[in-house]
């Protein structure tokens, strides 16, 4: 997931017509497009789910005073989805969500990222400090409340009194609960959701196939179809001996769910009704053509460059050493799979001509608003974009430093609230307790660190940050440093290296271990810390504020944009809100695709797709003998079908990043696969949905079943679980 800086906060406009009434004139029957709300189902939604095939209701999806689907779908940590599949709290996500998870655990010791994880009780299964997962109590539409008294002369919204009002909201909503509630806008603030959440605190690592099953593919089939990868992971909550959230303690117990998901084996065939309920993180399906040509053509091609640079570094370094690999494993995945998601969607927009598509809704739009207030409103983007396109090339390559680049910057900048603190920290008495932080802190960033590696990074990446970025939004600090150093990267980097007491982890526990006035200045004086300092403090002065206001321009705008669409081009399509990473349904059917002209996709993938790509010895693509056996010898248990074991499928289910690890369910809400993926050639769905090429991939849920069975001999999980035959 790609993680930036900044924030934005929208000015908003009273919208007084009605989205749902113009959402069920825009409705068009057998469309597939769109990531919709539960709330709303039964009146937008359910009529057309039933004519494909579904055979529950809206209020089995979701209800309020009775249990129904949603209680079993939980945000899993910070990004992804998992559904929990028995009665005794077992969650089901990716194996790529729970990775950071895995990797944590592995050890040269204990490779379990290589051998895989399999707890056969629950005493041995394994506690993840920070891992959360949350479900959705309930939602309500709050607009009306959140734009009470907000509307000023000059016709915009009084930011401030939208936030207290959502304050206000908020509070009242779980006042005397041990729930968390959340505001959220949709359509750019046209309208506002209440979101009741429970979080969970004591998630344990279950199961783990091993890596060749888990990431079998690697990288080079990331995003791809055919597909042979089992990418998924197991879980259990524990909660209090009340069934409530609770911290870590020998004493918690498995959580009792509302509702868990009967698992299907019955199989799938092609045309099927699928259901994929999850949290998608973020599309912009509405964004006008100047937006989309900056991602295109300037922003995308920024990220790509330097990830790449930074990736071949690190799968070098993988391909070195076991201790490497592990090191790096979560590092070089997160790195890597959104920087293969940008070339994928670059290409699905060109080809798609999206410009193009673009400019005629927007040529429609001009005529639609001739001689209202919204005539003018495309021509403002223009400028907007251009005052807007310097920060945010600036603010990419920022990220990219930061994120994608040398580690040792962001483990710097972990010491300057330390260092400007000091003073307070010494007299308050509390300089033991931030000390003792900072150690812990070091133990497990050197965990995961190999100087060698990173330093090779740093001379990759910095150069291709000093020559991006506009010289005036550069750090000073920086720029005079290689001035002095005469451009020379390889001096430059290894005498920052040599010197600084970051790049190893027995120069800062010494450190640590005698703080005082003199270790302070050390520390102030260390040019990893004078090189992260600049970089923040550059960002946030230079950056930050700037960014923030050249794109207040363009949020507002849409706020404009998508209010006029709604009220002057009803028809135009059907206007689902984009997501931001709230509880949503998308709905489709089992199908394949044909993705170049001449070629066409199957619909499914099996075993015998994985023994076609076998490759021994290689990182990608080798398999371990017990696979081959259980293959040679066609052990599939219960979970084949014919000669064979059903692996994966493609879907028409509109999905985007958050996805991963959502249930996909089949006309009678039951789980038949795990969400994972979309094809490489549907990653532009973000930006711009295509139904005849845009689909998700899932990982057949036969095939988990027979990993966990009949592979891995878990066969206490399978009990625990709902199997329908």
């Amino acid at each position: 997931m790609y993680v930036c800086f900044f924030k934005t906060n929208i000015m908003y406009k009273r919208f007084s017509l009605s989205i749902v009434s113009l959402l069920l004139i825009s409705f068009s029957l057998h469309a597939v497009e769109g990531m919709w709300l539960p709330i709303l189902l039964k009146e937008l939604n359910e009529k057309e789910m039933k004519a494909m095939g579904m055979r529950i209701s809206a209020d089995d999806l979701y209800a309020i005073n009775q249990a129904s689907l949603k209680d079993a779908v939980f945000i899993f940590g910070g990004g992804c989805t998992s559904e929990i599949i028995s009665d005794q709290g077992l969650l089901l996500t990716n194996h790529h969500c729970g990775y950071s998870q895995i990797q944590a655990h592995s050890s040269l010791q204990n490779d379990y990222l290589k051998y895989g994880f399999w707890a056969k009780s629950l005493d041995e299964e394994l506690p993840n400090k920070g891992l959360t997962a949350t479900r959705i109590v309930r939602m309500e539409n709050v607009t009306s409340q959140v734009l009470n008294g907000a509307t000023r002369n000059d016709g915009s919204l009084d930011q401030q009194i939208i936030d207290n009002n959502i304050k206000r909201i908020i509070e009242q909503s779980v006042a005397g609960t041990h729930y968390d509630a959340s505001v959220k806008p949709f359509y750019y603030g046209n309208e506002y959701y209440l979101f009741i959440t429970e979080t969970f605190k004591d998630i344990r690592l279950v199961g783990a196939p091993p890596s060749l099953i888990g990431k079998f593919g690697g990288d080079t089939d990331n995003w791809m179809w055919p597909r042979h990868t089992g990418d998924f992971s197991i879980f259990r909550i524990y909660t209090d001996a009340n069934n409530n959230p609770a911290e870590y303690s020998l004493n918690n117990r498995p959580y009792k769910p509302l509702h868990h998901f009967p698992i299907s084996l019955k199989g799938i065939k092609e045309n099927d009704f699928t259901l994929i309920y999850g949290f998608p993180g973020r599309t912009q399906e509405y964004l006008p053509s100047p937006m989309v040509s900056l991602i295109m053509h300037d922003l995308n091609p920024i990220r790509i460059r330097i990830r790449s640079k930074a990736l071949s570094i690190i799968d070098q370094a993988m391909a070195s050493s076991d201790e490497l690999r592990i090191k790096y494993a979560a590092k070089q995945s997160r790195i890597s799979n959104a920087y293969k998601k940008w070339i994928g969607e670059t290409r699905g927009l060109k080809k798609l001509d999206a410009l193009k598509v673009k400019n005629v809704i927007e040529a429609q739009f001009e005529r639609a608003t001739i001689g209202t207030y919204y005539e003018t409103l495309l021509n403002k983007f223009d400028k907007w974009v251009l005052d807007f396109r310097m920060y945010a090339l600036a603010n990419d390559y920022y990220n990219e430093l930061i994120f994608s680049g040398p580690e040792i910057i962001r483990y710097a900048y972990n010491y300057v609230k330390f260092v400007k603190n000091y003073p307070d920290l010494k007299s308050s008495g509390k300089l033991d307790e931030s000390i003792e932080s900072l150690r812990n802190g070091a133990n497990g960033y050197f965990k995961n660190y190999d100087l060698a590696t990173d330093r090779k990074i740093m001379l990759a990446v910095l150069p291709m940050f000093i020559d991006g970025i506009n010289p005036s939004l550069g750090p000073s600090y920086l720029f005079d440093e290689l001035s002095r150093y005469k451009k020379n990267y390889d001096v430059f980097v290894n005498d920052l290296y040599t010197r600084s007491l970051f790049s190893e982890q027995k120069k800062v526990i010494d450190c640590l271990n005698s703080i005082n006035d003199k270790s302070i200045q050390k520390i102030k004086n260390d040019p990893a810390y004078k090189l992260a300092e600049s970089i923040y403090s550059s960002y946030f002065d230079k950056i930050n504020n700037q960014y923030e206001e050249a794109d207040q321009y363009i949020q507002t705008g849409m706020y404009h944009y998508m209010k006029a669409l709604l009220k002057y081009l009803p028809n135009a399509k059907k206007y689902y809100p984009d997501a931001n990473s709230t509880l949503r349904v998308a709905y489709g059917k089992v199908e394949g695709f044909s993705p170049n002209d001449g070629t066409w996709y199957h619909w499914q993938t099996t075993i015998d797709g994985v023994m076609a790509k076998y490759i021994p010895d290689d990182t990608e693509f080798d398999l371990d003998q017990r696979f081959i056996d259980l293959y040679n010898k066609r052990q599939y248990g219960r979970y084949g079908e014919g000669n064979t074991l059903p692996l994966a499928f493609t879907a028409s289910n509109h999905t985007t990043g958050g996805n991963s690890g959502s249930p996909v369910l089949n006309a009678d809400g039951h789980l038949i696969g795990i969400n994972f993926d979309r094809a490489w050639e549907s990653t532009m769905s973000d930006i711009m949905y295509d139904p005849e090429r845009c689909r998700n991939i899932s990982c057949d849920i036969r095939y988990v079943l027979w990993v966990i069975d009949v592979y891995a001999g878990a066969s206490n999980l399978i009990k625990e679980m709902t199997i329908v035959q």
